[in-house]
């Protein structure tokens, strides 16, 4: 009879600690994931200098982008857009400086080693129209190469323009570098980077050529070094503030570029982004 009663006693306990009260739901003590990554991402930032393929087009600027990924597809593919827009008028242009990018990312998967994707952008200059023809923009197609070598991360990009008249670039443009991150703390890293870009007529049509002390369209374009400090400030929020230098010998592209009253070697340049995952 002893050993029943304690029988009954245990079970009673287990079904109290299984069901909580009499007459409720159990209650779920799964914790909650408020990090899940569905694919978004929102970014906004400020740079002292835009820099585009080795070339300042625009002082102090502010910019922000939106992205999202579709990961239930055949090939994962990213949308999203970019905007810029020049805080103070550049003195090396006529007005101010605008840009707004469209793009199409599509990851065509990993090969021996490397990760390969395929994408396309428009760049369209709403307030800068009169400065860049046609102006619906133009397009331009570009492939990323990536692999980490273990020691580093190296990147390639090929890109072409594929103009539409006027001032429109229409061409080539190639770079390649290297990228090494170092953990500082459990959210605090460091990222060094640096590589060389080539350009192939890419600025040859809107008469961003080398002066004439070195008179041609073709050749090594710029070479930069960057250095960035990624700080999460949680598991969906980042904090990237980051300095670089872009430069080229006298005979390369970006040195003496046509219609530029300011040079575009030797820039330091630097500025903060923040980036939320959705």
């Amino acid at each position: 009879m002893k050993k029943l009663t304690l029988t009954i006693a245990i079970a009673a306990l287990t079904l109290g600690a299984n069901a909580g009260d009499w007459g409720k739901a159990p209650v779920d003590k799964t914790p909650i994931e408020e990090c899940v990554d569905l694919g978004g991402e929102i970014s906004a930032g400020y740079m002292s200098d835009y820099i585009f393929y080795g070339v300042r087009f625009a002082g102090d600027s502010a910019w922000t982008d939106v992205n999202y990924t579709f990961d239930g597809l055949p090939l994962p593919i990213t949308v999203g857009a970019w905007y810029l827009n020049g805080i103070n008028e550049d003195a090396a242009r006529t007005g101010g400086y605008d840009e707004l990018d469209l793009y199409l990312r599509a990851g065509l998967g990993t090969y021996a080693g490397f990760d390969v994707s395929l994408g396309y952008t428009h760049y369209i200059f709403p307030e800068f129209r009169s400065n860049v023809s046609p102006t619906g923009g133009y397009g331009e197609i570009g492939l990323d190469i990536k692999r980490s070598l273990g020691f580093v991360d190296l990147a390639f990009e090929s890109n072409y323009a594929m103009g539409g008249g006027g001032t429109a670039p229409s061409g080539w443009y190639h770079q390649i570098g290297i990228e090494k991150t170092f953990a500082l703390t459990d959210s605090v890293g460091l990222v060094l980077g640096t590589g060389v870009g080539y350009s192939d007529t890419y600025f040859e049509v809107g008469g961003l050529v080398p002066n004439a002390f070195s008179p041609r369209s073709s050749g090594w374009s710029h070479y930069y070094v960057t250095a960035s400090l990624p700080i999460a400030l949680n598991c969906r929020t980042t904090l990237t503030p980051y300095i670089g230098y872009n430069g080229g010998p006298d005979t390369w592209i970006v040195d003496g570029i046509a219609g530029s009253d300011e040079l575009q070697t030797d820039i330091l340049h630097g500025g903060v982004s923040l980036k939320v995952a959705f």
